[in-house]
Order: C-alpha cells, then sequence, then structure tokens
C-alpha cells in the first residue's frame, strides 16, 4: 500500500474511532440511571466545552511544532483513556474527570487530522484532490455517528452501560491507526511557542486579510450548522413527531451531510470561490427562515436540504483555508477556525435557549439566522472589497 493511501486509511480509520459513538442515543438515560440531574449533565457538557476551547489553538500548535503525528496518537490515546473512564465510571466525579479527557483527546485530533491530510495531498502533488479526499473523511465520519444511532440502541436494550464497553473497542482503532501515518512537513523542536502561536495569530487573522475574511467567515457558518444540530430535537417536539423517529431522522441527516460532503469538490468547482461562498450563507440562513416559517412536518425537508448543504460546506471552507497557509502553520490556523466556532456557539446557545424558553421557537430560529446572516455578509463584502 502506497503512504498516500496508508495516510487516507489511517484517518479514515481515526475519523470512525471519533464518530462512531454508540453511546450517544442512550447517554442521558445513563446519566440518570447513575443518579445526575439535568443540572450535572449540562455542566459536564460545558466543561467539555471549555477544555476543547481552552486547548484547540494550543494543541494546533503543537501538531505544527511537534507533529501531526505524535499528536494524532497522543488524541487517540487520551480520548481511549476518557472512553474506558467513563466505562467503569458511577459518580459524578468519575464523569467529569472522563470529559476532561475526551476534551483534550478532542483538541490533539482537531486541526492536525486536516493539515496531515492536506500535507499527504501536497507531497504527493495532488492537492487539488484535497476537497475530494476531505470530503471522504467527513462522509465517513457522518456515515459512522448515522450507524452508531442504531447500533447503540440495540446494544442498550441489554443493559445501559454495554455500548460504554463497546466503545472501547470503537476507541481503541486510533490508536494503531494513528501510529500507521507517515508524518510531513513537521517540526520537531518548540520554540518561543506562545511568541510563534501569537505571530500566527497575527498572521492569520491581521496581516493576511483573505485568510483572515474566509477563517470567521468558515467559523460563522461552522458555528450556524452546530447551533442548528442543537435546533433538531426541539423541532421534532413542536411537530409532534413520534419519539421511534427521533432516531430515524438523526440518522437520515448524518447520512445526507456524508453524501454531500463526498460531492462538495464539485459544486466547487462548478460555482467557483464567490459564488460557493454566497450559496452557502444563503441556504444556511434561509434554511432557519425556512424551518421557523413551517414549523410542520414539511420541516423536515427543510432540514434534510440544510443539512445538504451543511454537508459543502465544511469540506469546501476548510479547503480554502488550507490552500492558502503555510505547512509549518497549517494545523494551528484549523484550529483557529475551530476555536472560532466553539466560541460563537459558546455565546449565542445561552441567549438562543432563552429566546425559546421565553417566547417561541420560531422567534429564536429567527433571532439565530439574523446573527449568522449580518457578520457572515460582512465578511464576504470585504473579502469581495479587498479583491
Amino acid at each position: 500500500m502506497s503512504t498516500l493511501q496508508r495516510n487516507i486509511t489511517a484517518l479514515y480509520c481515526i475519523k470512525v474511532s471519533k464518530w462512531f459513538s454508540l453511546i450517544m442515543p442512550i447517554i442521558v438515560l445513563f446519566y440518570q440511571e447513575n443518579g445526575l440531574g439535568l443540572k450535572e449533565i449540562f455542566l459536564l457538557k460545558s466543561v467539555y466545552s471549555i477544555v476543547s476551547v481552552a486547548l484547540d489553538i494550543p494543541t494546533g500548535y503543537l501538531a505544527d511544532a511537534w507533529g501531526r503525528k505524535k499528536c494524532l496518537l497522543a488524541g487517540c490515546l487520551i480520548a481511549f483513556g476518557g472512553t474506558v473512564t467513563y466505562s467503569l465510571a458511577y459518580t459524578f466525579g468519575a464523569f467529569l474527570l472522563a470529559e476532561i479527557l475526551l476534551g483534550i483527546g478532542q483538541s490533539l485530533v482537531s486541526g492536525a487530522d486536516s493539515a496531515l491530510l492536506y500535507d499527504t495531498m501536497l507531497r504527493h502533488r495532488r492537492e487539488k484532490d484535497y476537497l475530494k479526499y476531505e470530503g471522504r473523511v467527513i462522509m465517513v465520519g457522518n456515515f459512522s455517528e448515522a450507524l452508531a444511532g442504531i447500533c447503540g440502541g440495540l446494544l442498550a436494550a441489554s443493559f445501559l452501560r454495554l455500548p460504554f464497553y463497546c466503545q472501547m473497542g470503537v476507541a481503541f482503532i486510533g490508536i494503531p491507526a494513528a501510529l500507521s501515518l507517515k508524518e510531513y512537513n513537521a517540526r520537531t523542536r518548540i520554540l518561543h511557542p506562545l511568541r510563534n502561536i501569537l505571530n500566527i495569530l497575527h498572521y492569520s487573522l491581521v496581516r493576511n486579510r483573505t485568510l483572515r475574511y474566509d477563517i470567521l467567515f468558515s467559523g460563522i457558518i461552522g458555528a450556524s450548522t452546530l447551533t442548528m444540530a442543537w435546533f433538531v430535537q426541539p423541532v421534532l417536539m413542536h411537530i409532534d413527531l413520534p419519539t421511534e423517529l427521533f432516531g430515524v431522522v438523526w440518522t437520515v441527516l448524518n447520512l445526507v451531510v456524508g453524501i454531500a460532503a463526498l460531492y462538495s469538490d464539485a459544486l466547487s468547482a462548478r460555482l467557483g470561490e464567490n459564488k460557493t461562498y454566497t450559496f452557502i450563507l444563503l441556504f444556511i440562513v434561509g434554511g432557519y427562515l425556512a424551518v421557523s416559517f413551517c414549523l410542520t412536518h414539511a420541516a423536515l425537508a427543510i432540514l434534510f436540504l440544510f443539512y445538504i448543504v451543511r454537508g459543502f460546506a465544511t469540506p469546501i471552507l476548510k479547503g480554502y483555508i488550507n490552500r492558502q497557509t503555510f505547512s509549518e502553520m497549517r494545523a494551528t490556523v484549523l484550529s483557529i477556525r475551530n476555536f472560532i466556532i466553539r466560541l460563537t456557539f459558546a455565546l449565542m446557545a445561552p441567549f438562543i435557549g432563552w429566546l425559546n424558553d421565553a417566547f417561541s421557537l420560531a422567534l429564536a430560529l429567527q433571532i439565530t439566522a439574523l446573527a449568522i446572516f449580518l457578520p457572515g455578509l460582512l465578511f464576504l463584502l470585504l473579502q469581495w472589497r479587498k479583491e
């Protein structure tokens, strides 16, 4: 097997180890069985988000300075430790430790995987194929999530801890996959890390204006698709969809994202960069508005279309950023994007939740559409003006 194919296959396996989550369909039931209330559950998820946001940029720099392969291996090892901790945990403190380990593991992998994939394409003079393979990696992740949703529910029918035991095996897959990776263009000495991180931040968000607007636009779109993922269940509840169909809808939506990601390179080539940006922004904002004005079973079709655009958007926007980034800072820059996505979501989510509780789901969707459209349009106009 060539080093190109070996790296791609290994990255597929790492994606599966992260996204084939058998525990998600039953996680709330599992918490409740172990004596946790909703307050403790949200606290655990907040800790995970804080750890991920705090470490995104430092671990991205670590991947550039220490090596993508080393970071991916460390991330898979720590995430495996988090999964083992969960499977053996019975108390809030143990669950908290598991969430911290999983957050650290996620941060180490985030950015390093896409950076190594792009470097692999670059070394083999196939950088034009990056979008195609990034789309395939995302497709593998979403297909894994969709299939795991079904498998996890079936396993939990025996007893609730069984999916966690099986999840250990899934998490372990990433370790030998990371060991098999071939590293490209990585430095091995870390000199003045804080100064280097600040220099990369200055270059990405100040000096290189094209890259700045690409990162900010991608951050807004990423936050908007993440926010919609949390709107899906309230929408299904609002239209009184039978509970047993929730998992089916979730599975279909994730399959849609995976299939759309596979064709992202064709869309980008057909429309060109500026039209692709406009297409993504208008369809994302339009999806929010359409759902808000159509909170009936027809909203399912709108969500279906929204998730198609979500599948297109992620690999395309990552590809535009990678194209403008030097290899020695690529993982850090991608981590800056992830940081903006998570920070934007963290700032928006409490307010949007309050709007939903105090007023209505429709108003929350509409305000979210406005919060996405205004900065998204601004960054597009600034980009076009610069050009």
